[in-house]
């Protein structure tokens, strides 16, 4: 079959509202203003160093925010559809728990109520109860938070807290069914993580503890591996509830309780904290929560650490996923959004909670070009332009902030 010719795509005229929010390849101060990553001998020597949990990271596919947040460089991604464990961002809501714990994974035990027999199992007992594995996007509710005009506090992620990650453990279905199945008029699943609390403060003020709807169990997992390896102190192990679809804080570390509920938890972090709120306001329970993912799409190469690129032949690729539902489309365009074409996806499809990779073969000119990506997932939503905007900036979906600018010679 003869090679389809690369699509010939006009040169971008940059927009003011582009230009405000994205920056020339090579521009070190521009990227800085624009809060995108850019890499000097001065800001490598400024670098802060990988905290002693994760020191096994990679610290030149990484950037360290604070002690527990550590962003993947968005020129780190690579062309394999699996995020390498030593390049996933870490983003953790209390320090993270001793290294006893992982110390003898099968001991750790996990309280599980809502269900006919309610008891205590260890991890060696789980494993005895099923198997599977699923391939998902595990992504922070603030990524993408970065490019908030308005400066949320809180780490500024612009797309490196998420990554794409294989888990095997035991369906939480198989457990259910195990002890008796789920009670009558339970409506949620409310998972508690076993992090050391600090002293002289209400529990439920500090507790990562969240709620999702009991349906979601259908494809939750307990799982205690993680791309093929027993799951790290900082990724949450020895045990994780991983609910597919729904952003991180909803997948517990270190879970010690999996409790199927008539109502959702009043931990803080559920009633108040990642809340949609809007812009001045405070989280609440009347807000909705930060839970199901929705589509998607960001594109990593050519990328914001690209340089010297010339004019021709490239390929323009990326990453899609659609949260809850499976990304059937991808566009791709390099006029800032003004014209968009199909871009093939390419690689193993690894099931609908996984993302999707893509590519776009173009012939670009001497000039600046802003490049733009937008998903459609197969129940027909599409990703779009704008943010939602709010209070703590989650949920950032917009193609036009996720948008790059280079400059081709």
């Amino acid at each position: 079959m003869p090679t389809q010719a690369p699509r010939q795509i006009a040169p971008a005229l940059l927009s003011p509202a582009l230009n405000r929010r994205h920056v020339l390849v090579g521009s070190a101060s521009a990227l800085a203003a624009a809060g995108l990553s850019t890499w000097s001998p001065c800001a490598a020597a400024q670098a802060k160093p990988l905290p002693a949990f994760a020191s096994w990271k990679d610290a030149t596919a990484t950037i360290v925010h604070s002690a527990t947040t550590i962003e993947t460089k968005r020129s780190a991604f690579g062309s394999s559809v699996i995020t390498p464990t030593e390049q996933l961002y870490v983003r953790n809501n209390l320090p993270t728990p001793d290294a006893a714990v992982v110390a003898n994974r099968d001991a750790w035990e996990i309280s599980i109520e809502g269900v006919g027999k309610p008891r205590t199992l260890t991890l060696r007992e789980l494993k005895t109860l099923g198997l599977e594995t699923v391939a998902m996007v595990l992504q922070c509710s603030g990524n993408g938070r970065g490019f908030f005009p308005s400066k949320p506090s809180g780490t500024p992620w612009t797309v490196g807290a998420a990554g794409c990650v294989v888990w095997s453990g035991v369906p939480v279905r198989a457990v259910a069914e195990a002890l008796g199945g789920v009670d009558g008029g339970m409506r949620f699943m409310t998972g508690t993580g076993g992090e050391k609390l600090p002293e002289g403060l209400d529990p439920k003020s500090i507790i990562v503890e969240r709620s999702v709807p009991a349906s979601a169990m259908v494809d939750a997992l307990l799982a205690w591996e993680m791309n093929g390896v027993a799951i790290p102190l900082a990724h949450g192990g020895p045990l994780r509830l991983i609910v597919p679809g729904y952003t991180g804080v909803n997948n517990i570390k270190y879970i010690k309780r999996l409790a199927f509920t008539a109502h959702e938890t009043d931990a803080r972090i559920m009633s108040h904290g990642y809340r949609v709120s809007p812009p001045g306001g405070k989280g609440d329970p009347s807000q909705p929560s930060v839970q199901e993912m929705t589509v998607k799409s960001w594109i990593n190469s050519p990328g914001p650490d690209s340089t010297a690129l010339e004019k021709g032949r490239m390929q323009v690729g990326g990453v899609a996923f659609g949260g809850m539902h499976a990304v059937k489309r991808v566009e791709v365009s390099v006029d800032g959004g003004k014209t968009w074409a199909d871009a093939r996806l390419v690689g193993p499809d690894l099931g609908k909670y996984a993302w999707r990779q893509f590519v776009l073969d173009v012939r670009l000119p001497a000039g600046p070009h802003v490049l733009a990506s937008r998903a459609t997932d197969v129940m027909g939503n599409v990703q779009p332009q704008q943010r939602l905007e709010n209070a703590a900036g989650y949920n950032n979906t917009s193609w036009a902030d996720h948008a790059l600018t280079v400059s081709v010679a």
